[in-house]
């Protein structure tokens, strides 16, 4: 009976690690604001995955109009909550929109990184770049940002999350967000750096943009 009872423990314990799964921390871009939930890029990412993983769920806690201040206050609670093994991080752009202060964004990205480390996750980071309403220093600054945090907190980081979306003529009216064309993209542009970190249980990935 006690021999049992230890089987179940265990077993319970391994399929709890294996649960722990991927924390997405974004703005609207990965809140799929516009279009349908399920044609998003994270909702993509996560039924690939699911034919993919053993028991490794995708939870999409993205905010649209979500800063770096409002990620980094509700990371802590999402981290207690869902214990990811990765965090993907997708905030900036609503900072750069604002003119809100690049060094301040940086700090906050970096606060992210540490609490998710501290929570035994691994985070990934997904840059942003800016139109140069607020002049070329700040673009350059906001920008210089997401390296300088990824090379010093040594964080796998994607440059530019809309790379090719523009050029494809992939934006919703508003020129901010981009439409569902663009969804497969942005999952490719994440996929490149998540692939390394996925769990052994998530086997290889097959096809042209796939994870």
């Amino acid at each position: 009976m006690i021999r049992l009872l230890l089987v179940a423990i265990l077993t319970m314990a391994a399929l709890s690690v294996q649960a722990r799964g991927l924390l997405v921390l974004g703005d609207s871009i990965s809140a799929a604001y516009g279009i349908e939930k399920s044609a998003g890029w994270v909702a993509l990412l996560e039924k690939e995955l699911e034919q993919r993983c053993r028991d490794f769920p995708v939870i999409n806690a993205s905010v649209s109009g979500e800063t770096t201040a409002g990620g980094n206050s509700r990371l802590a609670a999402l981290l207690e909550k869902h214990a990811p093994q990765i965090v993907i991080i997708e905030l900036g752009g609503n900072d750069g929109l604002r003119g809100l202060s690049p060094i301040a964004m940086g700090n906050n990205l970096a606060q992210m990184i540490e609490k998710s480390r501290a929570a035994d996750a691994t985070p990934i980071l997904l840059g942003m770049r800016i139109p140069p309403n607020y002049g070329p220093q700040y673009t350059r600054l906001f920008e210089q940002q997401f390296r300088q945090v990824s090379d010093d907190k040594q964080v796998p980081l994607f440059p530019f999350f809309l790379e090719g979306v523009v050029e494809q003529g992939w934006m919703q009216k508003d020129g901010i967000h981009p439409t569902g064309e663009a969804q497969p993209l942005l999952k490719a542009h994440a996929s490149s750096v998540l692939e390394p970190l996925l769990p052994e249980q998530c086997g290889e990935a097959t096809g042209g943009d796939s994870v």
